[in-house]
């Protein structure tokens, strides 16, 4: 990068840990500390909310997950409207009335404290390990990308977010996350017009568009009934709901940031800020990653866009076989390209072939992978987390790099601080002051707060140093949240809705409920959406406390436990 670039991210970066330490320096008592003093209105909620779970991986790898694959992944998100309105109506109430500072407090009036300390525990081990990801993912690339070393830049992002979220609490992660989200969306749009400007004389949003579609990237929406699938309406709808309601609802990382509200309104009006806005931000950047498919049908590129895979593949004794794909590869663009400004000048003539060389391509891509891993079987395949930061550092202006690594670097800290701060919340709550024999002051509490942040903070780092990654990383997380958060939902929506059931019920039912997903999910013989394990879980725990709940009461469920 150039001195410009590097003037843009550290000032950036500077800014944002600054202001909110100085913001944030007086936090004297446990409600100041873990939920900001209750003063948030409702525009830094929703951009709290938004960022905590917009992290980098999602500007990084949902642009090359739209390369690859098309616009299919925003069916994910069809289910969060009506999940952020069913929090509302359920959820909010419910813990505004009882004053709670983490979401499994409620549990223990309802049931009784294991089913509390269950439930925070399932959290704390799915976030714990979801807040090693979300350093790890955008270190690994960008260290790639720039030339940074990997230790370093995961030390950078996991120090910065520590120094302000350890000393301000809640309020400083919410404060500096309205600056980040804001940050963050100025430059996707700035990204997404460059893009635009960038494409061949004659081609414009709409002719864009066209080739996307002719080529396979437009697929919005599927209604098969296709298990095998991903993304289609249905799971998006079923499956996407539950994750986003257990996310929403139960996951004390955004459960804290709408805590922070001055009042039940302001809180509401935070998340349908989010209702109202999610979707559309998921669609602007995968259709950014669509722009960036589009661009590379006229501009040379890469076989694969991991440099470093690249490097050291044609240093080892493959590399006779990889020149040989990639000499493929450019015969293959040469075609490419003639047949996109065939297909720009007459639509209906060349469409079915511009599907056929995508097909072609991904056969060109998938030969390289498999020689990259033949050379090094460590070396990661998922190339399409590479492409948008590529598009970045080759064609974009001066400064404006800056600007896009500080935007990623940003999601990264936002979303991770967001996660600390609830680990350290529910850790605090839900499990040192709940199980202290002894009473602390006001200082000690917000002492031992600020430990347990920096604990968690380190425990995060040392994920990340030593995490190994498979598959999209956007999808990692996703798939690491549903094998986790369904019977969360599930022990929620049992409290809610079946007075009748007790707590060694619902113990019971979500301790099988959530071995049995495990077992789905580790077995090799069942293959089905990632989104339908929290449907899954959560519809077992139901089924199964209320069947225990029959076995234990012998009269059914009707029946008032004693």
């Amino acid at each position: 990068m150039s001195s410009v670039d590097w003037f843009v991210l550290l000032s950036s970066l500077a800014f944002i840990v600054g202001y909110g330490t100085w913001k944030t320096r007086r936090n004297r008592d446990l409600n100041s500390y873990l939920k900001g003093g209750n003063g948030m209105g409702w525009l830094t909620i929703g951009l709290s909310v938004m960022a905590t779970q917009a992290s980098a991986i999602t500007f990084i790898s949902t642009p090359g997950l739209a390369y690859e694959s098309g616009m299919a992944f925003v069916q994910n998100y069809f289910g969060l409207p009506l999940a952020l309105i069913i929090v509302c109506t359920v959820f909010l109430p419910i813990y505004y009335k009882l004053k709670v500072y983490t979401a499994y407090e409620y549990l223990e009036g309802r049931f009784d404290l294991k089913v509390r300390l269950l439930t925070a525990g399932i959290f704390l081990l799915q976030r714990g390990l979801a807040a090693g990801i979300t350093i790890y993912a955008p270190a690994i690339i960008l260290s790639t990308m720039l030339g940074w070393n990997l230790s370093f830049t995961i030390l950078m992002v996991g120090i910065l977010v520590i120094i302000y979220t350890v000393s301000g609490g809640t309020k400083a992660v919410s404060l500096t996350q309205k600056w980040q989200m804001s940050m963050i969306l100025i430059g996707m749009g700035i990204a997404f017009f460059i893009l635009l400007n960038r494409m061949p004389d004659g081609i414009g949003l709409f002719e864009s568009l066209q080739i996307a579609g002719a080529s396979g990237r437009m697929n919005i929406v599927d209604f098969s009934f296709d298990l095998d699938k991903r993304y289609t309406f249905w799971t998006g709808i079923t499956g996407g709901l539950f994750l986003a309601l257990s996310y929403f609802g139960t996951d004390q990382s955004q459960v804290q940031r709408y805590l922070s509200g001055k009042s039940l309104k302001e809180s509401r009006m935070g998340l349908i800020f989010n209702a109202i806005l999610k979707i559309p931000m998921q669609f602007m950047i995968l259709l950014t990653g669509v722009l960036v498919f589009v661009f590379y049908q006229f501009e040379e590129h890469p076989v694969l866009f991991n440099r470093v895979a690249v490097q050291e593949v044609q240093q080892s004794e493959f590399a006779n076989e990889f020149k040989k794909i990639e000499d493929q590869h450019q015969q293959f663009h040469a075609e490419k390209r003639k047949l996109v400004q065939e297909y720009v000048q007459n639509p209906n003539k060349s469409q079915g072939a511009l599907l056929e060389l995508d097909e072609k391509g991904k056969k060109i891509r998938d030969e390289a992978r498999a020689v990259v891993l033949k050379a090094n079987p460590d070396l990661s395949s998922r190339d399409s987390d590479y492409v948008f930061l590529t598009f970045i550092l080759n064609y974009l202006p001066k400064g404006i790099i800056g600007l896009l690594i500080a935007v990623i670097i940003s999601a990264a800290m936002s979303s991770t601080a967001g996660e600390i701060n609830a680990l350290a919340s529910t850790t605090m709550i839900d499990y040192y002051q709940r199980l202290r024999k002894n009473d602390l002051s006001d200082k000690q509490k917000v002492s031992t707060s600020k430990w347990l942040t920096l604990a968690w903070g380190i425990l995060a780092i040392t994920f990340a140093l030593f995490a190994q990654l498979v598959e999209n990383l956007i999808e990692a997380v996703n798939i690491l949240g549903s094998v986790f958060y369904g019977t969360i939902l599930g022990i929620f929506l049992v409290a809610f809705f079946f007075k009748k059931v007790n707590s060694r019920s619902v113990f019971l039912g979500a301790l099988a409920a959530q071995s049995a997903v495990f077992a789905m999910f580790f077995s090799n013989q069942i293959e089905i959406s990632y989104l339908l394990y929290n449907v899954i879980g959560c519809v077992l725990v139901i089924i199964l406390s209320m069947l225990i709940q029959l076995g234990l009461t012998g009269t059914g469920i009707l029946k008032s436990p004693k």
